[in-house]
């Protein structure tokens, strides 16, 4: 990207460029935390916690998409809104006995929770171990 690239564009287009698209699945029903379970004795799952109305969630999110450079038969990644679905994100705390909170992630390999992180202890190079 040259010098008049980045004079003539918004900020948030240069941004955009540099982050790497993540091939999100959207966790949105209960059901689907079976289907995680299945999934991560092929590959290793992580769930993203994000509430679309916290500044440190989007913050972490947006480093974390920046440093995520995965491959799907690495990793699967699920995103999880849990303002609009609250009943899930309960569920998810329930189920992988982690207690809830906001960004959080959590990895799941062979049904087994291997990792949980929050807040700023959130990075996406922690994957790589798993």
């Amino acid at each position: 990207m040259g010098l008049l690239d980045k004079l003539f564009k918004k900020q948030d287009d240069v941004a955009k460029k540099e982050i790497k698209e993540i091939p999100w699945k959207m966790l949105t029903k209960e059901e689907d935390l079976d289907l995680i379970l299945d999934e991560s004795e092929e590959v290793s799952v992580v769930i993203f916690k994000h509430s679309t109305r916290c500044g440190i969630s989007r913050t972490v999110l947006k480093q974390f998409e920046k440093t995520y450079d995965f491959e799907l038969t690495e990793v699967q990644p699920y995103y999880l809104d849990l303002l609009q679905y609250r009943n899930v994100s309960n569920a998810v705390a329930e189920k992988f006995k982690v207690m809830h909170q906001s960004p959080q992630m959590i990895v799941v390999k062979n049904r087994v929770v291997v990792h949980q992180s929050s807040h700023h202890e959130i990075d996406a190079d922690i994957l790589a171990s798993f």
